[in-house]
């Protein structure tokens, strides 16, 4: 979710991992995988070339993101249904197709936008983009340019009354390193939060110069974000990062929820525009609070429906004609995070190792800044290994969650394979925008395609890629984290173990994340992610994953760095558990008094 430039991606000082070396010469790297791996037909067998040739599909750089409501996440979903049609699963959407469609609508600037300083028009997407809201933005008539300082700094900003009414331009945030980062594929449960109040509530707009690093489909995409018309259960933390008991400036409050009827706008800039806003000041030159010229902007604003927030949804029917009218749901989220500022991918890959290595070191807590400053990155080593700098915009999302959108089509196409199918029928779903606030599971959850009542379990599984020693304390080849599995069913639970125990070689199976933990960005797992939804219409759940690493919410995670025989084992396992959950007595609710998870059953 944070996000690590490229100055940042290039303080580091520390040895420089294999990968960077055998990824420039075309080899396979530490953990013997290629950059890169051609599609080829897969096997009715879970193997580790099948997952394999699967996450290099899904996690690949066409893909671009799959971030919900853009043309990856229909690239991706695509893909999904294509292999499901393959496979001979019976489609389960809307009208009989695979997929089904949120209202989700786009809201964006058209090219008809217009800004104009001292009277002279700037370019739109060469010298200024806006960036869209949730609602039109106020007008910007004759507004005077002022200098703000740095976006947020309040330590070096205006004040409230010098911004209201004006043209407010700020220099970028200084980049910030990753933290520990949020729970697997999301936030907190959510709920409402008032918004953050900000000093530039009553400013005409806000301009931010971070636009020139930015390709020209990267300036594009900036004015094609999406905002799900139909919400689901929220996972960011408090709006603005605001502490539990900071106090409640409530006319503040006021103030930011009646500007948010008609915002301030918001533009992002290229430095020469800044200083033609400025009358061709240098923009390094600029004082706090200096005054530039008038700008006049008008903004064309538009909504239109998108059919780019799809979830995928497949049934096998089971044998049982008295069980097939009960199901087994399994999914994992087919989005991920999108694209935006390139980085140095093999500095900023260096930097998320070592960073890892310290978080491990302090069981998990999120790093001060004085720890953060003692990684350095040795640019002339990286660059006697790689010349030239490998830029990359991506977020591939191989772990989270491509790892589990392959891990639920892989054990479609093995249950599909057996000859006597399971009992109960299997439900798959690839939720949509987990990552925008669980919206898809939610509305799944809301706009069931077979009755919630007849699912008797959901097994959810979102980045179990990884889980190795250097990821999380713990972490090896048989780690597999287990959330939930307990609270609401205790059969279903002890399901969970009993398979795990009867496999030739026992999972380790990590319970701790079912109760407050002092890792930073662990705590409440269980409400963030899409099982959740499911759990809150009182279906019995287990969320699985293998916790999360240097690499989680970084362009760093691709499908290269994944550890494939682990990640063969626990897919190999998830097929066995939703065949017993298919086959079995149904998990029965513990009643009012969720179960308490038993000590990790460590074979």
């Amino acid at each position: 979710m944070r996000r690590i430039s490229t100055k940042l991606a290039c303080l580091l000082a520390i040895a420089i991992p294999a990968t960077a070396t055998s990824q420039a010469a075309g080899k396979l790297n530490a953990f013997g995988n290629p950059e890169k791996m051609k599609p080829a037909p897969t096997t009715a067998a879970i193997s580790v070339r099948d997952l394999q040739i699967r996450l290099y599909q899904f996690s690949d750089d066409s893909m671009m993101g799959r971030q919900v409501g853009r043309v990856g996440n229909m690239k991706g979903t695509t893909y999904i249904a294509a292999e499901a049609k393959r496979l001979g699963l019976v489609p389960a959407g809307d009208n009989g197709t695979f997929f089904q469609v949120l209202p989700y609508h786009t809201r964006q600037f058209t090219n008809h936008s217009r800004l104009t300083a001292n009277g002279n028009p700037l370019a739109w997407e060469k010298d200024w983009v806006g960036v869209p809201g949730a609602r039109a933005p106020r007008a910007v008539a004759s507004a005077e340019v002022i200098f703000g300082g740095t976006a947020g700094d309040t330590t070096k900003q205006i004040s409230a009354a010098q911004a209201a009414g004006k043209f407010v331009v700020l220099l970028p945030a200084a980049p910030i390193a990753p933290g520990a980062g949020r729970g697997a594929g999301g936030g907190g449960r959510g709920g409402f939060a008032p918004p953050a109040p900000s000093r530039f509530v009553d400013a005409a707009a806000v301009a931010t110069i971070d636009l020139d690093a930015l390709t020209d489909s990267q300036r594009a995409a900036i004015n094609t974000p999406t905002i799900a018309s139909a919400g689901g259960a929220g996972r960011g933390g408090r709006a603005g990062g605001a502490a539990p008991n900071a106090p409640v400036d409530s006319m503040a409050i006021l103030r930011t929820q009646l500007g948010a009827m008609a915002p301030a706008a918001e533009i992002r800039v290229t430095k020469s525009a800044a200083a033609a806003l400025f009358g061709g000041r240098a923009i390094d030159g600029l004082t706090l609070g200096i005054k530039g010229g008038t700008v006049n902007a008008s903004l064309d604003y538009t909504e239109l429906p998108s059919e780019w927030a799809r979830n995928v949804v497949a049934i096998i029917p089971g044998s049982d004609p008295a069980l097939r009218g009960q199901y087994v749901a399994i999914g994992g989220h087919n989005d991920h995070v999108g694209f935006n500022t390139p980085v140095d991918k093999d500095s900023l890959k260096a930097f998320n190792n070592e960073r890892n290595k310290l978080l491990l070191a302090n069981n998990m807590t999120a790093l001060t800044p004085a720890q953060m400053a003692t990684i350095h990155v040795n640019m002339d080593s990286i660059r006697k290994l790689v010349p030239k700098p490998r830029l990359d915009s991506i977020n591939n999302g191989a772990d989270d969650d491509g790892s589990g959108s392959m891990a639920v089509l892989e054990i479609a196409e093995a249950i599909q394979a057996m000859k006597v199918k399971p009992k109960r029928s299997v439900l798959f779903v690839w939720h949509t925008g987990e990552e925008a606030g669980l919206v898809g599971s939610a509305f799944y959850t809301r706009n069931p395609t077979v009755p919630m009542d007849s699912i008797v379990a959901q097994l959810n599984i979102d980045m179990i890629g990884r889980g190795r020693a250097e990821d999380l304390p713990g972490g090896g080849p048989d780690y597999l984290g287990v959330v939930g599995s307990f609270f609401d069913s205790k059969d279903l639970g002890e399901t969970v173990a009993a398979v795990n125990k009867k496999t030739a070689k026992p999972l380790a199976l990590d319970y701790k994340f079912d109760d407050p933990i002092s890792w930073s960005g662990y705590n409440n797992i269980y409400g963030r992610s899409d099982h959740y939804n499911y759990a809150l219409q009182g279906v019995p759940i287990a969320f699985f994953f293998t916790g999360l690493h240097g690499d989680y919410h970084q362009k760093t995670d691709e499908a290269e760095f994944i550890d494939y025989p682990h990640y063969a084992k626990i897919t190999n396992y998830i097929e066995q558990l939703t065949i017993e959950v298919a086959n079995g007595p149904r998990p029965r609710m513990n009643g009012s008094k969720p179960a308490k998870p038993p000590k990790p059953l460590v074979p």
